[in-house]
C-alpha cells in the first residue's frame, strides 16, 4: 500500500499545460526559488505600498514623483522593515521602459553626510551618487533601463544602468539635531528628478503600456508569495546566472506569463511546496545570523551589493532583503547586527537590563557618522517610547555622559535608568530585542570595520547589567 501511495504521490501533476516535477523535486525547488524570490517579493511589496497603493497608510507619491520627508521615521512607517531614524528620506520608484531618468543634485557642502543609492527590482545596488562618491558639489546624473542604447547629453556627469525597468532611488540626508531640520529640507528641496525628456525641454515618448498591478502587503506576500513572484518576474529580465532557477521555477508553473495559482496544485504538491518555502525561510534566517563574522556577538557581514556582488548567491541576497531591505554596500555603510548577548543567549528587554560600552578612543571608526538603533525583536520596526528615542547616535555626543575613564555606555532597556543616566538611553522594548550600528561611509585605513571581518576596530560586546 504504501509503495502505491508514494508512487501515486509521485506522480507527474498537469498545470497550465506544464508537467509538473514529482513531489520531492518540487519542494527542493519551492525552496530554492523561494530563497531567490524572497528580495523580488519584497521590493515589490515595499514599493507598492508606499508609489501605487494610494489606500496604503505608508504610500508617499506615484511612480516618477519625488517624495521628501521632512522628518526621521518613527515606529508608525512599517512599509520597510528596520528603517534608519538617523537620515530623513526622500524616496521614489522610476519607470524606466520608455526614457531615462535624470538626477539633479545641488551642492551639499562637507560635513554633512549625503547618499543617493540606486535599487532596482532585483534588489542590486547599482550604483550611488553623494559624498562619498560624487563629492559635495552639484551635478546631473542619468539613469537607463537595461535596454537602453541613446546618447549621453554633454552636461551628464555619470550614466548609471539598471538592470530592471524600475528602480527605486533613496536619498539619505544626514540631520545633525532637532534644529537642523530646516537646513535637511533646503537641501531636499534642490533635489530634481525628471525623465530625460523633460530635461532636455523635449517632447516626451508614448507613455508605456499600463500595469495592471496586484495588491500586495506583507500579508498578502505570505499568503501570496507565488503569485506576487509570478508578477514580479515580469518586470525582472533574467540574467545569464538566473536562467537555471527560472527554468526550474518555470517547471512549476511559475514565470512571466505563467499566471501561477497554488490552488490548481495537487494536495501533494500544495504539501511540499509550503516545506519547500519554510526550508528556505530557515535557510534565509540561519544565514542572517551566521552569514557574516560573529564578534562580540554582532554579526559583521556585507550583505548588499550589485550584481557581481550576489554573483549568483541568492541567499545572502535573501538575507540582505529580510535583514533590512534596501540597505547600503558596505563601502557606503556597515551594518553589524545582534538579537543575542556573545553566549548566544537573546536580547529580551522583558527579561533583562544591558548595556553597551565604547572605550576610550574606540568609537566606531567613520568618515561620516555612527549610530546605534533599536528595533522590536519580531517586527524589526522602531518602537514607541516615553522619550520618543529610536537610536543614540555620533551627532549626540555632546550631550552624553562619558565615564571617569573616558568610555562611553548606552544603557539597553526598557524602563528609565534614571535622570543622571537618561542622555545615555537606549529604550528597549518589552520583548525581544534587535540592535542595528550603522556606520556611515566607514573608514578604510586602520582602525576600520573593514575589510568586512577582517577589520581592526570591533564592536564591543552588549553585557547585561549589573
Amino acid at each position: 500500500m504504501k509503495t502505491d501511495a508514494l508512487s501515486q504521490a509521485e506522480k507527474a501533476n498537469k498545470l497550465n499545460g506544464v508537467t509538473i516535477p514529482g513531489i520531492r523535486e518540487t519542494k527542493a525547488i519551492a525552496q530554492e526559488g523561494f530563497i531567490y524570490g524572497l528580495p523580488l517579493v519584497m521590493y515589490y511589496t515595499s514599493t507598492y505600498e508606499l508609489f501605487v497603493d494610494t489606500t496604503s497608510s505608508q504610500y508617499k507619491a506615484p511612480i516618477g514623483r519625488l517624495t521628501n520627508e521632512g522628518r526621521v521615521f518613527t515606529p508608525k512607517d512599517t512599509a520597510v522593515i528596520t528603517p534608519n531614524s538617523d537620515t530623513p528620506y526622500s524616496l521614489m520608484e522610476v519607470d524606466l521602459r520608455v526614457e531615462p531618468t535624470v538626477i539633479s543634485v545641488p551642492a551639499v557642502p562637507k560635513p554633512r553626510y549625503y547618499s543617493v543609492q540606486l535599487t532596482d527590482a532585483n534588489t542590486f545596488n547599482y550604483g550611488y551618487m553623494g559624498s562619498r562618491t560624487t563629492g559635495a558639489e552639484a551635478g546631473d546624473y542619468m539613469v537607463v533601463g537595461p535596454d537602453w542604447k541613446g546618447e549621453t547629453p554633454q552636461q551628464i556627469k555619470r550614466v548609471f544602468r539598471s538592470t530592471t525597468p524600475f528602480s527605486a532611488i533613496i536619498f539619505r540626508t544626514q540631520l545633525f539635531n532637532a534644529e537642523d531640520l530646516p537646513n535637511v529640507v533646503k537641501i531636499q528641496s534642490g533635489y530634481k528628478v525628471q525623465p530625460l525628456s523633460a530635461y532636455l525641454k523635449q517632447p516626451a515618448p508614448a507613455p508605456p503600456p499600463t500595469i495592471n498591478y496586484l495588491k500586495a502587503n506583507a500579508e498578502i506576500a505570505k499568503k501570496e508569495f507565488w503569485e506576487l513572484l509570478d508578477f514580479a518576474l515580469q518586470y525582472t529580465p533574467a540574467g545569464p546566472e538566473e536562467v537555471d532557477i527560472r527554468a526550474k521555477l518555470a517547471s512549476i508553473g511559475i514565470g512571466a506569463g505563467k499566471q501561477f495559482e497554488m490552488k490548481d496544485l495537487s494536495l501533494e504538491h500544495k504539501a511540499e511546496v509550503l516545506l519547500g518555502m519554510k526550508g528556505g525561510n530557515d535557510a534565509i534566517d540561519k544565514y542572517i545570523a551566521t552569514g557574516g563574522a560573529v564578534i562580540n556577538g554582532w554579526n559583521v557581514g556585507s550583505f548588499f551589493g550589485d550584481r557581481g556582488f550576489y554573483s549568483g548567491d541568492w541567499l545572502k541576497r535573501a538575507a540582505a532583503a529580510k535583514g533590512g531591505i534596501f540597505g547600503n554596500s558596505a563601502i557606503e555603510a556597515m551594518y553589524p547586527l545582534t538579537r543575542v548577548l556573545p553566549n548566544g543567549e537573546a536580547l529580551d528587554g522583558s527579561k533583562h537590563n544591558y548595556t553597551l560600552t565604547f572605550a576610550k578612543g574606540e568609537l566606531p571608526p567613520v568618515n561620516a557618522f555612527w549610530s546605534v538603533t533599536m528595533y522590536d525583536g519580531k517586527s524589526q520596526f522602531l518602537i514607541d517610547n516615553p522619550i520618543n528615542r529610536y537610536l543614540i547616535n555620533s551627532p549626540m555626543l555632546p550631550d552624553m555622559k562619558t565615564n571617569p575613564d573616558g568610555s562611553l555606555t548606552l544603557y539597553i532597556q526598557k524602563d528609565p535608568p534614571g535622570k543622571d543616566k537618561e542622555s545615555n538611553w537606549l529604550p528597549a522594548p518589552n520583548g525581544t530585542i534587535y540592535l542595528v550600528m550603522r556606520l556611515y561611509w566607514p573608514k578604510e585605513t586602520p582602525p576600520s570595520i573593514l575589510p568586512v571581518g577582517e577589520g581592526t576596530w570591533k564592536p564591543p560586546a552588549v553585557t547585561l547589567a549589573h
